[in-house]
């Protein structure tokens, strides 16, 4: 489907190429199917770069809060070459190809769900594949599927630019490409969901045909595999690249949420304005290279933390702000007290641990650590996810981490806004702030030290895990959690749920935190013993649907929402034999479009 949004009409560099590589789906199956799948697989990646044991690949094949389903292998490419040749047998195979990247997903979106496929399914995980390119002396990056937001940043900071997206608002680890295909948005304001119109891609058309598509504006071959090898040993100019009339950012989403007064939301996952090829892909591609901005790094920047009472406070200087700074904030981000409380008991080792330790190596430690709680969970004697409860006691021996301006605010007031303005808005938006709470009783704010913004930015980091965490040590008090983020419009008064007595009833806990100028929250709701989560969220739904609000905002439908019908139709005018990652957004599992079987 191509994008119908005259904001986002691009034309054809003359570097684009698609490829049909001649490698079709079979139309009869093979005998022995598992056993000769392997040993293909392992000709092209050895035996330690393929994990078919259920018990030792757990880990791949659960999400990151829920989900989890069975898969004939979980396969570790080590470069692009190789990942292009097991497509090429998972094709000629006919087998169900679920891309992975970090898995840190909460909407089950990169594992496998259930184990009711039509046919065999691999996972295979891209970490590995972590190459970051410069291009054009920086200015913009080339990503290969595996390069986390963290090695990006770092790369960026030494030609002083900066990235899309920083540490993920819910996990370490995240990955550019994984942005990219699940339009990612975060925490940083200017820079709108993660978008690009370059990229190289595999994909397979309505008749079973494997091709590899060369959108990336940078002339790299005229087959396939020449295209995939210069990729990979980086055989390509690095400056003065030109990209057509193609975008590698939401160039648009500025002056889109500076509209406040708009009745549709800012951003959201499923925006028909911003899918496009490899961007909102959701696994629906393989993708192997993309082509994005990157931004200047600011002369200066300041932050603030900002408390009230009074919710219309926060809706007033949101758009106090947005329309009368020149630019736009760097970042506006929600705690209420509620979230507040659970981060800092909660959510302590976590922020301790990326205070101390930074988050370089936090990723791979949060990988081992899943690994370690998926054997231990195996061991019914002992109680689940221990490592958890392990690292929330011993967290308790350290002295509290929280300024103590911090601590004041969160006895005083229920809504806390952390804002951080940039070069010629510092002044302006001070200015904004001391003469907005000089005529308000119910709030007031402060000026940050280099240490209070620092930490009230890892504070915010930790609420969603906190929020998990929480539910795991009360698991035997209270029910499941059920995890909601959703896009309200940008003319929305009244931002603060209220929910009506037949679903309020069935909560324990409301923990409400998310990017506020671009209106989109994280909403964690610990509901009480013995409730329906499903019940309980699809009225939630309904409210949310007569309240104009869309949602999942950040992390794709998954397999936990439906996709609406725009998303649908991109679904499968991308994947149309639906063999890339089938089931998310609640449609069918089943291999489609016969005319690959002719």
């Amino acid at each position: 489907m191509q994008n119908t949004d005259k904001e986002a009409s691009v034309l054809h560099s003359s570097t684009d190429i698609e490829v049909d590589t001649g490698i079709r789906q079979p139309s009869k199956p093979i005998h022995n199917q598992a056993a000769v799948c392997l040993q293909s697989f392992e000709k092209v990646l050895g035996a330690n770069n393929i994990s078919a044991d259920p018990n030792k690949n757990q880990h791949y094949r659960k999400g990151w809060r829920s989900g989890e389903g069975s898969a004939l292998a979980v396969l570790f490419p080590q470069d692009l070459l190789q990942l292009w040749e097991v497509l090429k047998i998972a094709v000629k195979q006919k087998l169900i190809v679920i891309m992975q990247a970090a898995n840190t997903g909460l909407t089950e979106g990169s594992t496998p769900s259930g184990n009711d496929y039509d046919r065999p399914v691999i996972v295979i995980n891209t970490l590995a594949l972590d190459d970051i390119v410069l291009l054009n002396k920086g200015k913009q990056v080339l990503s290969f599927p595996g390069a986390t937001l963290h090695k990006l940043e770092e790369t960026l900071s030494k030609v002083n630019r900066s990235p899309h997206s920083v540490i993920g608002s819910s996990t370490l680890g995240a990955t550019v490409v994984g942005g990219i295909a699940n339009n990612s948005g975060g925490a940083l304001v200017k820079r709108g969901p993660a978008y690009t119109e370059l990229s190289v891609f595999a994909k397979i058309n309505e008749h079973g045909q494997l091709l590899l598509v060369n959108h990336l504006g940078i002339k790299l071959g005229d087959d396939a595999d020449t295209i995939i090898k210069n990729l990979a040993t980086r055989n390509f100019p690095t400056d003065d690249i030109e990209q057509g009339n193609r975008s590698a950012s939401d160039t648009l989403y500025q002056a889109r949420i500076k509209n406040i007064d708009a009745d549709t939301p800012s951003r959201f996952n499923a925006d028909p304005r911003r899918l496009y090829e490899a961007s909102g892909c959701a696994g629906k591609l393989a993708v192997f290279a993309v082509r994005v901005d990157s931004h200047p790094v600011n002369r200066v920047e300041k932050s603030f933390y900002i408390g009230t009472n009074d919710a219309n406070d926060l809706y007033q200087l949101r758009r106090q702000l947005l329309s009368q700074l020149n630019g736009l904030p760097e970042v506006g981000e929600y705690m209420h007290r509620d979230i507040f409380d659970i981060a800092e008991k909660y959510g302590k080792d976590t922020f301790l641990s990326v205070l101390h330790l930074g988050t370089k190596r936090l990723p791979n430690l949060f990988a081992k650590k899943g690994r370690v709680d998926a054997l231990l969970n195996k061991v019914k004697w002992l109680p689940p996810y221990l490592s958890d409860r392990i690292m929330q006691h011993l967290s308790r021996l350290f002295p509290s981490h929280i300024p103590e301006r911090m601590k004041a605010y969160r006895k005083e007031y229920e809504h806390h806004l952390v804002l951080k303005l940039s070069n010629e808005d510092i002044e302006k938006g001070h200015n904004i702030l001391t003469a907005y709470f000089a005529n308000s009783n119910s709030g007031n704010f402060f000026e940050c030290d280099q240490d209070e913004a620092k930490k009230a930015y890892l504070h915010r980091f930790a609420a969603a895990g906190a929020a998990i965490r929480y539910q795991t040590m009360h698991n035997k008090e209270v029910g499941s959690i059920l995890a909601l983020d959703i896009a309200l419009k940008r003319n929305e008064i009244n931002w603060v749920e209220s929910f009506p007595p037949d679903i309020e009833k069935h909560i324990e806990k409301k923990l409400y935190y998310g990017h506020f100028f671009c209106y989109v929250f994280h909403q964690d709701y610990i509901l009480k013993k013995g409730v329906n989560a499903h019940d309980v969220k699809k009225m939630m739904l309904t409210q949310l649907d007569k309240r104009g609000a869309k949602y999942p905002a950040e992390h794709n439908v998954g397999y936990l929402y439906k996709a609406e019908d725009p998303l649908k139709q991109f679904y499968t005018s991308l994947d149309p034999t639906n063999t890339f990652n089938p089931g998310i957004g609640k449609l069918e599992k089943t291999q489609r479009n016969c005319q690959c079987c002719l």
